[in-house]
């Protein structure tokens, strides 16, 4: 079995997250209950920087929130010095919440709408990642009845495809995302802003996928848009001064995962940035990455409460938790597969193999198809390992269930971060027939 961050087992056969019984966890705040390791996304979050520091280049390292946002997430990133990644009006307001440094915040987005846009020049954010030109068109209006500069980065599509799920597979030509580099949208996204009176182009963004094991793609993205670079400084006398390299590294789900450390990725981006920039003799830019699942994903374990079980004679056994695909939707959507264990049995010999359940009313909700457990019984609690990334952040009432608290632990001590929602809660937006009400 493997463990992550901080988790022990302690003398009761307990899992430990953070110097804190998981079992008592359980008890106090109720399952299902997501939990983050606050001190590995802190140890990950050094690890990139440092990597950079030690080249002397300059850098930015900004999670991409979508992995998992929260006012507690934001502000122990803004603790760790790292930039912020939004992509809606609802991460850009959360930040706003959290005290998020303004100018640290990037937003992301292949559709904002104008009123996203609007509250990113009222608050002053960093940078926006323009994607389309329906987008640079409502920046030019906006910049210039508002009579205030904005910085940009151009988001490309490099032509490369990372070795990924098709679904999470964002670099190719065929994306929703992005100007094709290849087919002229690039250079004409240039062209149409470079001289802006207001819109300031700081350089370059692409994001080949998710989940990408080696520094291949990596390092074939980075030479393609540092040539880019390199052509507009020829043709326009521009400077390119940040070439932003996304994130989509990967994690350790199952053992059959086997992904880099994180300066692995980094330090080989820089040798390439550094090697291409040196033969075409242009400076070296700024380079940005944007990690999310690498900060957050194996910082997070969710524990359930495991209820029902069934025995199809010769087929399977089953095991039903008391979430499913309305907190966690990856393996029911595109096959994820998650590893766990019975965290209050981690002294017992792993005996029998299951099906883990969720109590969604879907035949499809299984959360793992083959978990190798102790003997399970009603009660016990099931730590499923990984969820720190889209687990929460995508999960859903479907079936009106309510969504989980979140806690975080760290040093022996744990707070909630995010409330477990109640039925209340679900109803509140909720009208009652043949009642006007206004918008």
């Amino acid at each position: 079995m493997h463990l992550y961050g901080t988790q022990a087992i302690d003398g009761q056969g307990h899992l430990t997250i953070g110097g804190v019984n998981s079992i008592e966890l359980a008890k106090e705040y109720g399952t299902p209950l997501f939990v983050y390791d606050i001190e590995l996304f802190r140890k990950r979050a050094r690890a990139f920087q440092e990597t950079f520091e030690s080249a002397g280049i300059g850098y930015q390292v900004a999670y991409a929130s979508k992995a998992f946002s929260s006012i507690a997430i934001y502000q122990v990133a803004a603790q760790e010095g790292l930039s912020l990644d939004v992509v809606s009006g609802g991460e850009l307001f959360t930040a706003v919440k959290a005290g998020f440094p303004k100018e640290k915040i990037h937003f992301h987005g292949n559709n904002k709408s104008l009123g996203e846009l609007q509250m990113a020049f009222e608050e002053g954010i960093g940078c926006i990642v323009v994607d389309n030109f329906h987008e640079i068109g409502q920046l030019k209006l906006l910049s210039e009845e508002l009579k205030q500069p904005m910085n940009i980065l151009l988001r490309v599509t490099p032509g490369i495809e990372a070795h990924t799920h098709d679904y999470i597979t964002t670099g190719q030509e065929d994306s929703k995302f992005g100007f094709d580099l290849n087919n002229g949208q690039a250079d004409q996204a240039f062209e149409q802003t470079h001289r802006h009176d207001y819109l300031n182009v700081l350089g370059l963004h692409c994001h080949i996928g998710s989940q990408i094991f080696d520094t291949a793609a990596f390092r074939l993205a980075a030479g393609k848009l540092v040539s880019k670079m390199s052509e507009w400084q020829k043709e326009f006398d521009y400077q390119c001064k940040v070439l932003n390299l996304g994130g989509g590294f990967g994690i350790r789900y199952t053992e059959e995962d086997q992904p880099l450390e994180p300066s692995q990725y980094v330090k080989e981006m820089i040798d390439t940035v550094k090697q291409i920039t040196e033969d075409s003799g242009f400076p070296v830019p700024e380079i940005w990455i944007e990690p999310g699942r690498s900060l957050v994903g194996d910082a997070g374990t969710t524990l359930y409460t495991i209820g029902s079980m069934k025995e199809v004679p010769e087929i399977r056994k089953y095991i039903a938790v008391d979430g499913g695909m309305s907190d966690n939707i990856r393996p029911a959507l595109y096959g994820a597969a998650y590893s766990s264990m019975i965290a209050n049995k981690g002294h017992q010999a792993l005996s029998e193999t299951y099906t883990v359940a969720g109590k969604c009313c879907e035949s499809g909700d299984k959360l793992i198809e083959q978990a190798t457990l102790p003997e399970a019984e009603a009660g016990d609690i099931l730590a499923v390992f990984c969820t720190g990334a889209y687990g929460y952040s995508m999960a859903s009432n479907y079936n009106r269930i309510a969504r989980p608290a979140v806690v975080f632990a760290e040093n022996g001590k744990h707070q909630l971060a995010v409330r477990r929602e109640t039925h209340e809660d679900i109803v509140s937006l909720d009208l009652e027939y043949g009642v006007k009400a206004e918008l």
